[in-house]
């Protein structure tokens, strides 16, 4: 079945003013801006639902952001209005306490802590201006687990989770979009690695599978098969015991 950009696109705006209407009447949407495609595309449609005016982007370098000019192109381009706020300070000086206190921190612990730094934030400006915060994950991302949990995981509404990636550039390319904004090569802005370089495969295949169930190579479909079930923890509400009152 072929993609109706235009439907699809439609019926987000459509959803995200209802969504307003239900769960913040005049609030603002307040999101972190990347410059890669999902947060472009999701600034760009919560701009045609609700207005330049209330939406909100929260520039979050982590000391220096080479690339943080795609970011202000975003902004510009949208005519929104943005704050950057730099998370060095707050990331290294959580960073040295934990580790302080507990003699040394992981890896994953360092890679982490930022992403978690900048939901923080972007609540924080959120509660300041009135806000709800965007989710800007992607299907194909959720599928295999790419995110940080409590980081760039979350938020109040998410309009892009149920699209792949190569749904979401269509998206942007009908919403008039720069094309170097769409087909930005995503970074993890984490281990400095490219997203396909870390993942082990091109979100070209993985939304071929997702959408086709098609997979060539076996060894990188058992790849998707195993983060995908790992990782769906992610993207559940919180597991709670079951306690039933008699």
């Amino acid at each position: 079945m072929s993609f109706d950009a235009k439907k699809v696109t439609e019926d987000i705006i459509a959803w995200i003013r209802e969504w307003f209407e239900k769960n913040g009447k005049g609030c603002n949407a307040i999101l972190g801006i990347s410059g890669g495609k999902d947060s472009s595309v999701a600034a760009a449609l919560c701009v045609a639902a609700l207005g330049k005016e209330r939406v909100i982007g929260v520039l979050m370098p982590n000391g220096e952001q080479h690339d943080i000019d795609m970011s202000q192109k975003l902004v510009d381009h949208l005519g929104i209005e943005s704050y950057t706020v730099n998370i060095k300070d707050g990331y290294e000086g959580l960073l040295r306490e934990v580790s302080k206190q507990l003699g040394g921190v992981s890896r994953d612990t360092e890679i982490n802590l930022a992403p978690r730094v900048r939901m923080a934030t972007l609540y924080a400006v959120g509660q300041s201006r009135n806000g709800r915060v965007v989710n800007t994950c992607n299907l194909s991302e959720d599928w295999v687990g790419y995110s940080t949990r409590y980081g760039d995981s979350v938020g109040d509404f998410s309009p892009l989770s149920m699209l792949c990636v190569r749904e979401v550039k269509a998206i942007g390319r009908y919403l008039g979009l720069p094309e170097e904004l769409i087909e930005k090569v995503p970074i993890d802005g984490l281990c400095g690695q490219t997203d396909e370089e870390k993942l082990g495969f091109t979100y070209e295949m993985l939304d071929r599978y997702i959408r086709e169930g098609i997979c060539e190579d076996a060894e990188k479909k058992a790849k998707i098969d195993r983060l995908y079930a790992i990782n769906r923890f992610k993207v559940r509400f919180m597991d709670v015991f079951p306690y039933d009152p008699e």
